[in-house]
């Protein structure tokens, strides 16, 4: 098992200690995070744009990869480094509305927008 998946084991009291009463809530889409659901903590400012020690915000992973496929790290600093404006921009408020429709526990593959995909390759 990886370093990675190690640190986000919500059953390892070693990481973790023991699970309270409440459940964890994804601030991005205000739904619970079960323990076996995919998880991951958020930089609200980007690492590469000096958030390393910054606040983090622990999200669903479907929620934190909704963010990441929209939105370049230059973005996210510069706009959408609060939980309010990522829910206020429209291509994430459509997602939320979306997957607020499903089970806590969701999870599916999320690709890049064309977009976005389309102004990556014109960077290069």
């Amino acid at each position: 098992m990886g370093r990675r998946a190690r640190r986000w084991r919500d059953d390892d009291p070693s990481t973790h200690g023991p699970t309270g009463p409440d459940p964890v809530i994804c601030p991005l889409c205000e739904r619970p995070i079960p323990p076996g659901a995919r998880q991951s903590r958020h930089h609200l400012t980007p690492k590469l744009k000096g958030g390393t020690h910054g606040e983090t915000v622990r999200l669903h992973q479907i929620c934190h990869s909704a963010i990441h496929a929209r939105h370049s790290e230059a973005e996210l600093a510069r706009r959408l480094s609060d939980v309010g404006s990522l829910r206020a921009e429209p291509e994430i408020a459509r997602f939320l509305a979306w997957v607020r429709t499903k089970p806590d526990d969701f999870h599916a593959a999320t690709r890049m927008t064309r977009t976005r995909r389309e102004a990556k390759r014109s960077a290069w």
